[in-house]
């Protein structure tokens, strides 16, 4: 560990203080751990106060100090919401700091173990980026591929899947990934860099039924639902911090493959990743297996997608809509396209279905469709396909 920290210094400052905080966390759950240690350790680690609230009643709360504080907290900068009840938070007198998330997505894996509940058995570890990108390379010698994966701890004999996390503006997406894969709880070996502005994650999963080729689509949409509301998206109580998720944050799977051409994988996911849109889990998560055939639209010139008439008209409603003030049609559209139903889709989008069904037919007015044709319906999902596609060029 004190070798990768090195390392991870000169290569990337973001990663090498992430696998600083995630090892505090590893060596207070390897040894005993109470809810005055946690709450004293983490208080020390963010620099400033910190406190829990475990569903049994237990709390502590501390200073940076070491001091304990009584009373109720103050101003709370950042929290994570346990279950049943209770919950761990941060008190910065200004903005939350750049690690305060990973802090609060690892104080409350501590907590719940306190509480009962089992801690992910294989944590995410942050990598040394240059070795990521060497697995990464289709120009290094096989040799030099199988050797950098034995330094990541990962078998060169194992299939593996890589995934791909791109975040929006002020997203440190190195970060965001490891808190993502974290609350994800992937069983197997999972490693995680920063390669250009996405975070690259191997994923190696253990021997057993499909083994190392089950997608960890499932588990990655769980977790961007549970970090939505941890986070209190939309649905906040008043005590917490107000904000959403991490804006912007979108995932690409890419499809099993042999750990010597992981490259593969890699490109599948940067496609996957085009596909993918923030907000809901099922379009924040895009999985190159689940798309098929569909990701072959992926091939089709940027220019070619932007041209084309149904992609066009899409992108000035949203355009229209997003000077007006408005609301977004195309959130409804998507859901229902996906659901093809409209109470399913308002209840993904935790609204009235005559809201959604409102927006459907503002829909339908601006593009000449009836949704409730499936011909229709299919060429407004691949009209959305194209709009994604041609916003994400690049694949990040």
């Amino acid at each position: 560990m004190k070798g990768l920290l090195l390392r991870l210094s000169e290569l990337d400052a973001d990663a090498a203080t992430a696998v600083r905080v995630i090892a505090h966390f590893e060596a207070l759950l390897g040894g005993g751990l109470d809810p005055v240690t946690l709450a004293r350790s983490t208080a020390g680690l963010a620099g400033c106060p910190a406190g829990l609230e475990l569903p049994d009643g237990r709390t502590a709360r501390f200073g940076p100090g070491g001091a304990a504080l009584p009373g109720a907290p103050g101003h709370v900068s950042g929290r994570v919401e346990l279950e049943p009840a209770g919950r761990v938070w941060l008190e910065r007198p200004g903005a939350p700091g750049p690690f305060d998330e990973l802090v609060l997505e690892w104080m409350a894996i501590a907590a719940r173990v306190l509480a009962g509940r089992p801690r992910p058995t294989r944590p995410p570890r942050a990598a040394d980026p240059a070795l990521v990108e060497l697995v990464l390379s289709g120009r290094e010698d096989a040799p030099d591929r199988a050797r950098a994966l034995r330094l990541l701890g990962l078998a060169p004999e194992t299939p593996l899947r890589v995934v791909a996390v791109a975040g929006g503006r002020g997203t440190d997406v190195g970060v965001e990934a490891v808190a993502l894969l974290g609350r994800g709880a992937l069983p197997g070996a999972v490693r995680v860099a920063r390669v250009g502005s996405l975070g690259a994650v191997l994923v190696q999963r253990p021997d057993g039924p499909r083994g190392g080729t089950a997608s960890p689509a499932a588990e990655l949409r769980a977790a961007v639902r549970a970090r939505a509301r941890d986070r209190g998206t939309g649905h906040g109580t008043g005590h917490g911090t107000g904000r959403g998720p991490a804006p912007g944050v979108r995932v690409g799977i890419g499809g099993a493959a042999d750990p010597l051409d992981a490259r593969t994988s890699w490109e599948q996911a940067r496609a996957a990743l085009r596909f993918a849109t923030p907000g809901a889990p099922e379009e924040a998560v895009a999985d190159h297996d689940e798309l098929g055939p569909v990701a072959l639209l992926a091939d089709i010139p940027v220019e070619r997608l932007r041209d084309q008439a149904d992609v066009r008209r899409l992108a000035e409603l949203a355009d229209g809509e997003r000077c007006g003030q408005g609301t977004d049609p195309l959130a409804a559209l998507a859901a229902f396209c996906r659901t093809g139903s409209l109470r399913q889709a308002a209840a993904e989008l935790h609204l009235h279905h005559s809201s959604v069904a409102a927006r459907l037919a503002h829909v339908e007015r601006e593009l000449g469709w009836r949704l409730r044709d499936p011909r229709d319906r299919f060429r407004a999902q691949l009209a959305l396909y194209g709009l994604r596609l041609a916003g994400n060029a690049d694949g990040d």
